[in-house]
């Protein structure tokens, strides 16, 4: 891969990370196992990062593409 394409591929995923700051996603745990009952718990895990991540990653982007035009 290029840097042109590097930069460009840098450039989308940091826009989605300003524009979406983080998901969840659901795991289950065993409680209670005693015999033929079991207790389960859906525990939600949140990942969160700050939109600056994002920003930095554009503008690492930005740079990444206009270095490759002057090469």
């Amino acid at each position: 891969m290029n840097t042109k394409t590097v930069g460009i591929v840098t450039i989308i995923i940091g826009a989605i990370m300003i524009f979406y700051t983080g998901f969840n996603y659901v795991t289950t745990e065993k409680i209670v196992d005693i015999g033929p009952i079991e207790i389960n718990k859906e525990k939600s895990n949140p990942v969160q990062w700050s939109p600056i991540v994002g920003v930095i990653l554009v503008i690492g982007g930005v740079v990444l593409v206009t270095q490759s035009k002057k090469n």
